[in-house]
């Protein structure tokens, strides 16, 4: 389980840190340190001769002038580039200990990006905006120490310019901004390295391999279909596909049975591909975990069928795309009184429809927006994006898995059966969609490699979920 840290939080363990003993000369030896071995080894793996330091004023640039002063024996041709300006006191002492070359031009086989910090909170202008973009438009292998400058370290948003690494150096721990928003993007290939500063509080996590693993355990063979659940579908006919795919995806979870309340055109488009699913005419009350909103619409019967089961459904609620649109339009506080578990499982704009936040507002603080909005409605929000969030109003989860091989319409109905197929054999609705997102996430990787994310089709999403599922047990 990898940890993600505000830059609060990052303050708050490097403070932590230095009060518990560690001088911050010490850290940010060991900050150069780490990013002059990465420097060093791109160097040898491109054939590169001349590195140039780009260095800021504050700590960053500090640990731009240790790397340079350490790699100054090292038959590279090292260079800095000084920005202007008040220097921080760790920053103005291991300036005046480099004692090599300075440069005037940004060009160099590899320009490492030491200007800003994590810490950055206004938009870059001026002198610092015209480095950066001479910096992406240098053609050289961009290498940045901890986070490309420009990039807000909490969100991923760029602050009016920012720089395209090819390699990002992450000191001691990384980032939300590292992989929310532009983040993603942004950093190329990241690299976490510890110089000692440890987290005591973080309220972001990202499960990895082996914490997924945990929810596939060894199936006995002393076992049968109602040891595994029901899950139900409850799928429109607005759109044909997403019940399909919600049926589909429902089939791969392991869960005993599943089932599908659709009306009858959509029945009888379904029977012959997924024979082995139960149709029905109405909504069964007695499923383990049931899904709805996939294809329904957004209008007053999808309002009354969601309704019916927040308030009389005992099982597992997952609710997606017209079940949200229409909690949305007609009213949410239904929420507030349910007898079941629910997850929503919106993407950026249908959230904004649903808490009443501008999607501005949710990009700027996705965890604290889904938080907020799960703390007060008693559900778990799981929150789509390139990166996605799951927070239950406490504790937030990151899965990182994924590729733009699932930005196409039918993504969300495959994760909303996976969901509630998970949901169905036994996983609380928090884990559920954390499994389900990671496990989507990497059968999209797997697609996108295969046909190009171009080219990848929900089909072919579908196909690779039973290789990830088989590589995770």
């Amino acid at each position: 389980m990898k940890i993600y840290l505000s830059n609060a939080e990052m303050r708050a363990a490097d403070e932590a840190t230095i009060s518990g003993g560690t001088p911050s000369e010490e850290l940010m030896a060991r900050a150069g340190r780490a990013i002059a071995r990465e420097v060093a080894l791109a160097a040898v793996s491109r054939g590169a001769k001349s590195v140039l330091f780009v260095c800021g004023t504050g700590n960053n640039g500090g640990d731009g002038y240790v790397a340079a002063r350490l790699l100054g024996g090292s038959g590279l041709h090292i260079m800095v580039y000084g920005l202007t300006g008040r220097l921080s006191a760790d920053c103005e002492r291991e300036k005046a200990r480099y004692d090599g070359e300075y440069s005037s031009d940004i060009s160099a086989d590899i320009i490492v990006d030491c200007i800003f910090g994590t810490g950055l909170c206004r938009e870059v202008t001026g002198e610092h905006a015209r480095i950066i973009e001479r910096i992406n438009a240098s053609g050289a292998y961009v290498i940045s120490a901890d986070i490309p400058s420009g990039l807000n370290g909490d969100n991923g948003k760029i602050m009016g310019v920012a720089v395209r690494a090819n390699l990002t150096v992450a000191i001691a721990c990384p980032k939300l901004g590292h992989v929310l928003g532009d983040g993603i993007d942004l950093c190329g290939e990241r690299l976490d390295r510890d110089i000692g500063i440890k987290a005591e509080e973080y309220a972001v996590t990202s499960p990895e391999d082996g914490d997924i693993s945990a929810f596939f355990p060894e199936r006995k063979r002393n076992s049968h279909k109602g040891t595994y659940g029901s899950c139900q579908i409850v799928a429109g006919d607005c759109y044909v596909g997403a019940a399909a795919l919600s049926v589909s995806s429902a089939l791969l979870s392991g869960c005993g049975y599943v089932s599908a309340a659709v009306g009858e055109r959509l029945k009888y488009a379904l029977v012959a591909a997924y024979p082995q699913v139960i149709y029905s005419d109405g909504i069964n009350f007695s499923a383990s975990a049931t899904a709805i909103g996939m294809g329904c619409g957004c209008n007053k019967t999808t309002y009354e069928k969601v309704c019916n089961l927040i308030e009389g459904y005992g099982g597992k609620l997952i609710i997606d795309a017209d079940g949200i649109n229409s909690l949305a339009a007609y009213g949410k506080e239904v929420l507030k009184g349910a007898k079941c578990k629910i997850v929503i499982t919106p993407h950026v704009r249908e959230f904004s429809r649903i808490s009443g936040c501008t999607e501005e507002e949710i990009l700027s603080d996705p965890a604290g927006r889904a938080k907020a909005f799960a703390a007060e409605y008693g559900v778990v929000v799981h929150l789509k994006n390139c990166v996605t969030l799951t927070t239950d109003g406490r504790k937030v989860s990151l899965v990182t898995r994924g590729s733009s091989a699932l930005a196409r319409a039918g993504s969300g109905d495959i994760l909303s059966g996976l969901v509630a197929g998970y949901a169905a054999r036994g996983l609380d609705v928090f884990d559920a969609a954390v499994c389900a997102q990671f496990v989507l996430g990497r059968a999209a990787e797997i697609a996108g490699k295969e046909c190009g994310e171009y080219c990848t089709t929900s089909h072919d999403i579908i196909k690779n979920i039973k290789d990830v599922v088989k590589s995770l047990t």
